[in-house]
């Protein structure tokens, strides 16, 4: 029972019917914020997404079933089951921010298809690759902070006023947000030289720093989509291995049968 369970919750055909609840779901979701819709079809809606909530349930718990303790040591698992979770806690009282989680439910099409996962697995292993990135990051952000207060402080108190506010000002200037009219330009009408700190701030900010995130992620998913086609070649020699095994024991029982028959007079 539990084998037959494990082919049917690992078949393709499984999954599609998952993926097409979970894009059903997301959309009723997504139409109970219009408040127009909820006057006129909300019980509705609310009937079909209790259905698919009983579905989601009843899946976990063919999971719990077919899979055993197995079930808690796949982190794609457990987070299905939080999500599932979430949504059985009745959201009112000091609950009522539950009800706005019930949309986690549209990120379990992460779990569900094995290409999104992977992207996932790529930018987690990208994490620690990052830590370094980031204090250089947080360090160049620092030293411009400081000079961009004691240069553009007193004049501009509203963007340099403080640290924390030039830490958000720059913070603004490297996704450049209108970084040249709204805040550079008006810079240099005090300050004519100011360029000599923001645009250097700009390239090695935006456009070095941040291509170091990109390029360490991108070879984090590089990796991992080869250790994944790794793994199925090695799955794949695995069975080829074992089939030769079968064919050379049928072949030795096929040998010794006809060592054993007489021959024919």
């Amino acid at each position: 029972m539990r084998q037959a369970l494990v082919q049917l919750l690992s078949s393709r055909r499984w999954e599609q019917i998952i993926v097409t609840v979970i894009l059903l779901n997301s959309l009723i979701l997504g139409l109970e914020t219009d408040a127009g819709l909820v006057a006129r079809f909300g019980p509705l809606l609310h009937a079909l997404d209790t259905v698919i909530l009983a579905i989601f349930v009843v899946e976990i718990a063919l999971r719990l079933y077919a899979f055993g303790p197995a079930f808690f040591r796949d982190p794609w698992s457990l987070f299905d089951f939080f999500v599932v979770a979430i949504a059985l806690v009745p959201a009112s009282g000091p609950f009522q921010v539950l009800r706005a989680l019930r949309i986690l439910r549209a990120l379990r099409l992460v779990s569900t298809l094995p290409a999104l996962r992977r992207v996932v697995g790529g930018l987690v292993a990208a994490l620690p690759g990052m830590s370094s990135i980031v204090m250089l990051m947080g360090m160049l952000f620092y030293v411009a902070a400081v000079m961009a207060t004691n240069l553009f402080g007193p004049q501009f108190p509203d963007w340099f006023g403080s640290l924390g506010a030039s830490l958000y000002t720059l913070f603004q200037v490297m996704t450049l947000e209108s970084w040249s009219m709204g805040i550079v330009r008006p810079v240099m009408e005090a300050f004519p030289l100011a360029w000599l700190f923001f645009v250097p701030f700009i390239l090695l900010s935006t456009y070095a720093v941040l291509n170091l995130f990109i390029g360490v992620i991108v070879s984090a998913m590089q990796e991992e989509t080869e250790a994944t086609a790794t793994a199925d070649r090695q799955a794949l020699h695995d069975d080829t291995v074992h089939i030769l095994a079968e064919l050379r024991a049928l072949r030795t029982e096929v040998a010794a049968l006809r060592a054993e028959t007489p021959p024919r007079s």
